[in-house]
């Protein structure tokens, strides 16, 4: 985007008749940045139609003032779009997100790996569903808070970081197929800061201004996995064996849902003289497998449903040299990542990273931009599905 006005800049939208005739169909999460768009996007002249999720039990929600989508949410999302003078609509979206989101989430943590929730919700749910939704309504685009870069190029819009590198949701956007990204905006992509989204909520007087961040999964209160799952899945949590590599038993766990790839704390098997950490859950033989560090190290990561966002085509044996994060929250480091099927691929790291785990999100980065080139999901590493086939039991 250009212009020597900040404001001026996030809200072009790139569309060539008069915001007045634009009609942008903004997803409306009762917080404080999607909020700004709307306020913003409002305000610039823009035809405005606000949506708002109800993804889960809107009774439940209400206990919950942290939940991104909880019924005070909505509250909020609503009495915006009545000050500003927009239409407004709730939609309940609270069996799909079942079916593709929670149910999908509680089977991936049943079947050893560590899912990442909002991905799913971004891809199915919001950028799926939503974004056919906005289409009916009229919409030229389907405006979101998230802090993502969409770029125009001669080869179509791309998906870039944020410029607060601080809040980038990149990792989370990585299934954006090139076709939404040609229907989706991001106006915070190009602010600088949170508290620069904030000063823009108080100039627009928002009551939502001050309102603090969602810092959780929203059907997940405080950050306990486990105690969804048990809710979910009733008997869930059956106890087994720690064991070391060699499968030598150390002590016993009470479920497995209570650890994930890489866990060090609350293992309860004290005593020894090298910290030890989660190699693999056996979900086969409701066995804990833990090691040492080193023994976390991978250099070589198998994906599958990989979504890619480059210019030449993803065809089986080629291969390109690009950064990669295997978390949300590590940094991005150099590999070679390798087609190996229609939708597969081997990323081969140049520094080995710890605690690579099943179910988490490999997304790809350009070598020296900050241009997503797509991602998929980590079905295992080279050296730990090796050791499957050597021994099944360990």
């Amino acid at each position: 985007m250009h212009g020597s006005d900040r404001t001026d800049r996030v809200n072009r939208l790139g569309f060539s008749k008069p915001p007045a005739s634009t009609r942008v169909v903004v997803a409306m999460s009762g917080g404080v940045d999607s909020s700004v768009v709307a306020a913003m996007l409002s305000e610039q002249g823009y035809d405005v139609v606000g949506i708002t999720l109800q993804l889960y039990d809107h009774g439940a929600a209400l206990a919950r003032s942290g939940a991104c989508c909880a019924g005070r949410d909505i509250h909020d999302a609503r009495r915006i779009a009545h000050e500003f003078g927009f239409p407004h609509y709730v939609l309940d979206y609270e069996s799909l997100f079942q079916e593709t989101v929670i149910d999908e989430f509680a089977d991936s943590y049943l079947a050893g790996a560590t899912p990442v929730p909002c991905i799913r919700c971004n891809e199915k749910v919001k950028f799926e569903e939503l974004l056919s939704t906005a289409k009916d309504l009229g919409g030229d685009c389907l405006a979101t808070g998230h802090y993502v870069q969409r770029l125009e190029s001669p080869a179509g819009p791309q998906l870039h970081s944020a410029a607060d590198r601080r809040r980038d949701q990149s990792y989370f956007l990585f299934a954006t197929t090139p076709a939404q990204l040609s229907y989706l905006r991001f106006p915070l992509g190009g602010i600088e800061s949170k508290s620069e989204t904030r000063a823009l909520a108080r100039r627009y007087s928002l009551p939502v201004a001050d309102k603090p961040d969602s810092q959780d999964i929203c059907f997940v209160p405080d950050g306990k996995y486990s105690d969804v799952i048990k809710k979910l899945r009733p008997g869930a949590a059956s106890p087994g064996e720690i064991v070391d590599v060699e499968g030598k038993r150390l002590g016993f766990h009470d479920g497995l849902i209570h650890y994930t790839v890489g866990q060090r704390r609350g293992l309860g098997i004290g005593g020894l003289r090298k910290p030890l950490y989660v190699l693999k859950l056996d979900v086969e033989n409701q066995r804990l497998i833990v090691g040492p560090i080193e023994c976390l190290a991978s250099r070589k990561i198998v994906l599958n449903d990989v979504n890619w966002l480059g210019d030449d085509e993803f065809a089986d044996g080629r291969s390109w040299k690009l950064r990669v994060k295997v978390r949300s929250t590590r940094p991005p480091g150099q590999a070679t990542v390798r087609c190996v099927g229609a939708r597969d691929a081997v990323v081969e790291l140049d520094t080995p990273e710890y605690g690579v785990a099943p179910g988490q999100a490999c997304v790809f980065y350009g070598l020296d931009c900050t241009r997503v080139f797509g991602g998929g999901w980590i079905v295992g590493t080279a050296e730990a599905l090796k050791s499957d086939v050597a021994a099944t039991s360990l």
